[in-house]
């Protein structure tokens, strides 16, 4: 889950309604280049593992949601094993660029974001090293499976960075107030013209303004009943030129 705190509630989204908004900005992307279906599937399904954590969403002892960033590193390692193995099954590219996400989690992107990791990593950090290495040394024969070359693979996990991170800026900024200042994502300038309204720069997508919705739910803080008996409302997002 990704969990913002709006004062009396809790802003949550699914990372699989994370990831569904993921999807659509690939979709929608103008430049596609040979292999862009199988980059859409990734997007949308790079966080498929979560569907079974986020069956019973777990509430820190203060009732908070616990956030994705915080969820513990056995749990997050397993499933993401599972999801690079179903991805790869529907599509073997997908499935090259889903693991390269999973191990770039533990790798700030591969020095794309630097800011990026999971609080408790460090605590289980043998863990977090086997499944790197372990993905890491499947590249280059997935990569040969895929039939791409090295520098596609890098293109694509750069745009699959960017749809994810695109995403993550609606589900965990605060894009219902006016006068947050301008943010920088690989290249691309976001300023917010209004609630869920977006001016970005260069703008990328075929058709203008581009048009997404994004599933979150809002959760009073004084609400102790499970996440998901808090009903999804569907917020439409605008990005302008």
């Amino acid at each position: 889950m990704i969990v913002r705190d709006r004062g009396d509630d809790w802003h949550v989204v699914l990372q699989i309604d994370h990831e569904d908004l993921s999807g659509a900005f690939a979709r929608a992307w103008a430049e596609k280049a040979l292999r862009h279906e199988s980059l859409a599937i990734a997007a949308a399904r790079h966080d498929d593992g979560w569907a079974v954590w986020e069956r019973a969403p777990v509430l820190d002892e203060t009732g908070k949601p616990v956030n994705f960033l915080d969820v513990d590193i056995s749990s997050h390692l397993a499933f993401y094993r599972a999801c690079i193995a179903a991805v790869t099954e529907h599509d073997p590219y997908a499935g090259l660029l889903v693991s390269m996400h999973g191990a770039g989690i533990y790798q700030q992107r591969y020095g794309r974001d630097p800011a990026l990791g999971l609080s408790r990593a460090a605590d289980a950090q043998a863990l977090v090293d086997a499944f790197v290495s372990e993905q890491e040394a499947g590249f280059e024969a997935r990569r040969e499976r895929a039939g791409v070359s090295d520098d596609e693979r890098w293109r694509d996990y750069e745009l699959l960075q960017l749809y994810d991170r695109l995403s993550l800026y609606f589900c965990m900024r605060d894009v219902e107030a006016d006068g947050s200042e301008p943010v920088e994502l690989q290249g691309y300038t976001l300023e917010l013209l209004g609630p869920w309204h977006v001016r970005m720069s260069p703008f990328p997508f075929g058709e203008a303004p581009a048009r997404f919705e994004l599933v979150r739910r809002v959760r009073p803080k004084n609400d102790h009943a499970a996440v998901l008996a808090t009903s999804p409302e569907r917020v439409a997002i605008t990005i302008d030129r």
